[in-house]
Formats: C-alpha cells, structure tokens, sequence
C-alpha cells in the first residue's frame, strides 16, 4: 500500500493520454548485486565503529569521566555504520513501496518518494537509449537512458544500492514491459524521408 493517498498514477495522465501499463517493483528486502561489496564493507565500518565507540567511552569513563567530547566524535559514524549495515535494506524498502510505474502511449511515468511525492516522466520518443537487464525468473529493470556510472548511480558503491531515478526497477515480467515501450515508440515515431 502507498504511502500517499489517491498516488495511482492514473492521477497523472492527461486527457489525450492511454495507460498501456502500470505496476510497482517487487516489495521486501532484496539484495542487489553491488551488495557482494557492500556487505563486507559495511560490517567493517560498522564493527570499527562500534569498537572505536566502545573503546572511547570506556576509557573516558575510567580516566576522565567529565570528558565525554571524545566519545561522542564517533556517534555519527555508529549511527552511519548501522545504517549501512541493516537501515540502508529498509530504507530501499520502503522506497520500493511507495513506487509505482506506468507505461502510456506517450510516456513513462515514475511516482515515488518517502516524504514527498515525486513525478518524473520519460517521453519515450526523446529518450535515445531505453535497456532491459533481465533475470532468470523474468523479473528486471528497464533503464531509460544509458545505464548510469559515476557518483549517485546504482553502479557507484557509495549510492548503497539506492534505486535509480530513470528505471523501472525489480518488475515482474520485465521483458513483456520493454516490448510495450518499444511497440509504443516504434507507433509514434515519425515518419522516415526518403
């Protein structure tokens, strides 16, 4: 169920506009392939962190137990190191669940958002690269654009696996959905001079 009331996206077709599609990505707590990294990652900087947290309060507590400065230098990165060992699964959760993707004869539209709600629509015809990666069991993501590298993308490990802002992301029966974007821009596209 949505976060938001009345979010279908139907709420954000124009009169001239015909839903071809709509769905949501799957729901739960998924692991994505950049967590093969990540995992370890976080387990080391969350165990250092608590250790170094650990260690300070100990020893503030021992030898000087008026100064609790140096102790609470390192709440930030416990609190981070928790985040990106178990909050970061919820948090993609959570985002997941309040997605929802549709497919028009015009565009692709992407509503989301945790706190606010966020629309971000494709035009299909202007978009020059539109990617499907595909598992086994037909599930998938469909990229709009070329597939992003660089700080902020999936493929960058400081993103935490976060979803991408132009994808249908976890879809069941992905394949089905890329050929409906591709027939939809196939039919409007324009004419070829000769």
């Amino acid at each position: 169920m949505s976060l938001f009331l009345g979010s279908s996206v139907e709420r954000e077709l124009s009169g001239d506009e015909r839903l071809l599609w709509k769905g949501a990505p799957q729901s739960g707590i998924k692991l994505r392939p950049n967590d093969a990294y990540l995992i370890p990652f976080s387990l080391f900087w969350g165990g250092f962190a608590i250790f170094w947290e650990y260690t300070a309060v100990t020893q503030t507590l021992r030898n000087n137990p008026a100064g609790l400065l140096f102790p609470l230098f390192g709440i930030p990165f416990v609190l981070m190191g928790l985040y990106i060992v178990l909050g970061r699964f919820f948090v993609d959760a959570k985002m997941r669940a309040n997605t929802e993707y549709a497919v028009t004869n015009r565009r692709a539209i992407i509503v989301s958002g945790l706190f606010s709600r966020t629309v971000r629509s494709i035009d299909l015809q202007s978009t020059p690269e539109i990617t499907l990666s595909e598992k086994a069991d037909n599930s998938g993501t469909i990229n709009f654009g070329p597939v992003p590298y660089g700080w902020g993308s999936r493929r960058d490990p400081w993103s935490f696996g976060m979803p991408s802002q132009s994808a249908f992301e976890m879809i069941a029966n992905a394949r089905g959905v890329y050929e409906i974007i591709q027939q939809t821009k196939s039919a409007n596209a324009p004419p070829r001079r000769n």
